[in-house]
């Protein structure tokens, strides 16, 4: 991390932001070989949403290999997958904004990128994730949602609603 970033990360913090979560890879299959280069993968990536403690969402995206994508060259495909689970208490962290970011990924070396947004559907007592993949220019309709209901944990009770911006 450079000393910008870091000055950036610090400014953030201090400010209170909510940055976006940072994935953790717990798994990958290859999809197929390449003779030279990574081979073309399949990633699944885990991340809590910053904002919402007690929830937790697993990304499956896919990865170009070859040469092109060992260097970090290729632009991936905009095949993604979410599934986001209630796997604690859940406990509101800061107040919700709709279609909120809370995960994003660069997918090719400038202008693509995979996402993840947030929305809180009240009537159902729902928080919704979405992913889609984003590029400048054109994105792409490839999305993937996943619904979590706001419950009880154990002997702890469910939340009171989200302070929620529509």
């Amino acid at each position: 991390m450079t000393h910008i970033h870091r000055v950036a990360l610090c400014c953030a913090l201090a400010l209170g932001a909510v940055l976006p979560a940072a994935a953790e890879q717990v798994g990958e299959v290859s999809t197929s070989f390449k003779l030279l280069g990574a081979n073309n993968k399949i990633v699944i990536e885990a991340f809590d949403d910053p904002k919402v403690e007690g929830v937790a969402c697993f990304v499956s995206r896919a990865t170009t290999g070859g040469i092109s994508g060992s260097l970090g060259l290729a632009e991936d495909t905009s095949d993604a997958a979410i599934a986001c689970r209630q796997v604690g208490p859940i406990r509101w962290n800061d107040e919700l904004e709709a279609g909120e970011e809370v995960f994003k990924q660069r997918t090719s070396l400038m202008f693509k990128s995979v996402q993840v947004v947030r929305f809180y559907d009240a009537t159902r007592n729902t928080l919704i994730y979405l992913t889609y993949s984003d590029k400048l220019v054109e994105g792409s309709p490839k999305n993937s949602v996943s619904a979590v209901v706001v419950a009880p944990w154990g002997a702890d009770p469910a939340p009171e609603a989200p302070k929620y911006d529509k």
